[in-house]
């Protein structure tokens, strides 16, 4: 019998819960006695722990009365644990992870790990929407932007939310094979392998700066005609500048180059056309720029993991 423990602090996210304990859950049905998940909930406060959407739910132990002795220790997320800094649930961490064979967070829980100092020198992720702040804060981890789970030896991180679902998925293929985790997926009317990674989420382009810059008016020039032919040169001709400052100038500001810009832009376009259009494809390869709906296909499973037509069932 293995032993599932999450730790549940005020503001926690409900679903990093609920999703992954059900699928230990579900897997006990299918699954000899001596076989069997045992899960537990250790709470930070005496009294039942308050999630982010106002349900209370009673740990079955403090952190001061658990034991240790996990096989696998989970940190959900949720505003409490990106928003706030808690020592003793930091310092019980610190601890307790030695006492685990295995030990992870669902979603934003990536940054109690973090705070905890059990982020360095490990792969990991976190939600899509968060990558970037995960990034600057523990620069020692090196984060995964578009996985839906990373597993590195001890130490293994979900995406956001319903990643949470894989993750324990993906423990249960590993504990008792791939039957009894797709057995689960069928209950819980999910799939094992998802198409694609945490990209087809987001988009590929940050917003474009409010201060008007040389730069910033090229994106927005950019964006207002995204069906034209765009270079280098003729960027660089729009601000005013030399192809080379321009270039360098640009990745400064924006974090990647002007024509990764002009590609990210079309995939983002393509994929509101997609999303909230009936247009045929290779209407929706014009409008965006891709010139065919060859290139907009490639373009899609390289960077997304899922063609146009893919994407268009998926999300619209």
């Amino acid at each position: 019998m293995k032993t599932v423990a999450m730790v549940l602090f005020p503001d926690f996210l409900l679903l990093d819960m609920a999703g992954p304990m059900e699928v230990f859950s579900i897997a006990n049905r299918y699954l000899d006695p001596d076989e069997h998940y045992q899960l537990l909930l250790i709470g930070t406060e005496h009294e039942a722990v308050r999630a982010s959407n106002g349900v209370r739910v009673q740990a079955d132990t403090h952190i001061d009365q658990a034991e240790g002795g996990y096989d696998l220790l989970l940190v959900p997320g949720g505003p409490g644990a990106y928003n706030e800094r808690r020592p003793s649930l930091l310092a019980w961490l610190q601890n307790a992870v030695h006492r685990a064979t295995c030990h992870g967070s669902i979603c934003t829980g990536a940054f109690v790990l973090g705070h905890a100092g059990l982020l360095d020198g490990y792969r990991v992720t976190t939600h899509w929407h968060y990558t970037e702040r995960l990034i600057k804060a523990f620069p020692g981890a090196t984060v995964e932007i578009d996985q839906i789970y990373v597993q590195d030896r001890n130490l293994i991180t979900s995406g956001g939310v319903t990643a949470g679902i894989d993750l324990a998925l993906a423990v249960v293929a590993q504990d008792h094979g791939k039957k009894i985790a797709q057995d689960v997926a069928k209950v819980l009317l999910v799939v094992m392998k998802r198409q694609g990674g945490q990209a087809q989420y987001s988009p590929l382009m940050a917003a474009v700066s409010p201060q008007e810059t040389p730069v910033t008016r090229v994106q927005h020039h950019v964006l207002e005609h995204l069906d034209e032919s765009f270079s280098i040169e003729r960027m660089a001709g729009l601000a005013n500048m030399s192809a080379r400052h321009f270039a360098r100038i640009f990745t400064r500001e924006v974090n990647m180059t002007p024509m990764a810009f002009v590609q990210n832009a079309r995939i983002d376009c393509a994929r509101r056309l997609l999303e909230t259009s009936d247009l045929p494809l290779k209407t929706v390869a014009y409008k965006s720029g891709f010139g065919s709906v060859r290139h907009m296909r490639f373009l899609f499973s390289e960077k997304l993991g899922l063609t146009p037509s893919q994407y268009r069932e998926q999300f619209s």
